[in-house]
């Protein structure tokens, strides 16, 4: 089973190594029918993530909407010794 949330992006701190700090916030539109499905499922919530990936970091943009997936990651099969 997959979770998806919906999550603002607040807010974007330099590292001083280089990287960044990313915080996002469940935040909603009530007159959005999309977000009114969301604000039901996820009313509250916060992520915050260090990225130290040039690439990625460029393409957040503070005040734009994200989707976040969640999806359970199997278990890898131990060897036999």
């Amino acid at each position: 089973m997959a979770i998806r949330c919906k999550m603002r992006l607040e807010n974007v701190f330099r590292q001083q190594w280089g990287g960044i700090k990313a915080f996002f916030l469940c935040y909603y539109d009530n007159t959005i029918p999309e977000d009114q499905r969301f604000q039901k499922a996820t009313p509250s919530g916060t992520a915050e993530f260090v990225i130290d990936n040039p690439k990625a970091a460029e393409q957040l943009v503070i005040g734009e909407y994200y989707y976040v997936d969640f999806h359970p990651v199997s278990k890898p099969e131990t060897q036999a010794a």
